[in-house]
């Protein structure tokens, strides 16, 4: 990724490493707000209308997110790329499996999904702290605002006696089949 300029006080090289954290962040940014749009509209079952409106919360508050790192992405001199062909061509996960399904099911799967999310966010971090404090506390805050959906999510799961479904879960299909069949409204 070419940089243009760079602000103030960084390095072109440090620039550029932290652009190239930055678009896969982006990348999966954007494919996570794609992804609760799909979920909003492929919802069925008891806990539709509640889950159908929380799917539109999240995704307005990960759009926020992605214009976030893009905006930041252009102040450190770099073009963020948003379109489809270079997400798909960069990403490295898969694609989110389920179509059509109860409530409790893609709340599970989502919750998968978060746990890779919120993973690679805190490792990114790490990654940018020296290179650029401010960038840094951007996904600091990031993480912390996606912690929150996540518990959000979770809440939604999350048994009675504080077990969780999905803990042990292996893969996105395991943790939506986990979660679809801990359910009482399944």
């Amino acid at each position: 990724m070419q940089q243009r300029y760079t602000p103030a006080g960084m390095s072109d090289d440090a620039a550029a490493a932290v652009t190239e954290i930055l678009q896969r962040r982006l990348y999966s940014l954007i494919d996570l707000g794609l992804t609760l749009k799909h979920v909003h509209w492929n919802l069925v079952g008891p806990n539709f209308l509640a889950t159908h409106r929380l799917m539109d919360e999240h995704a307005k508050a990960v759009g926020e997110m992605s214009d976030q790192l893009a905006e930041r992405m252009a102040t450190l001199g770099a073009i963020p790329n948003g379109l489809a062909g270079g997400l798909t061509a960069d990403r490295t996960w898969e694609n989110y499996a389920l179509g059509r399904a109860v409530a409790a099911a893609h709340l599970g799967a989502l919750d998968w999904v978060y746990d890779g999310i919120i993973r690679d966010h805190r490792k990114a971090i790490i990654e940018t702290a020296e290179l650029d404090p401010v960038t840094s506390d951007l996904l600091l805050q990031q993480t912390g605002r996606l912690e929150m959906i996540q518990w959000f999510v979770r809440a939604h799961l999350e048994t009675t006696s504080g077990e969780l479904p999905t803990l042990d879960a292996d893969s996105l299909l395991d943790a939506a089949a986990s979660a679809a069949t801990a359910s009482p409204l399944g």
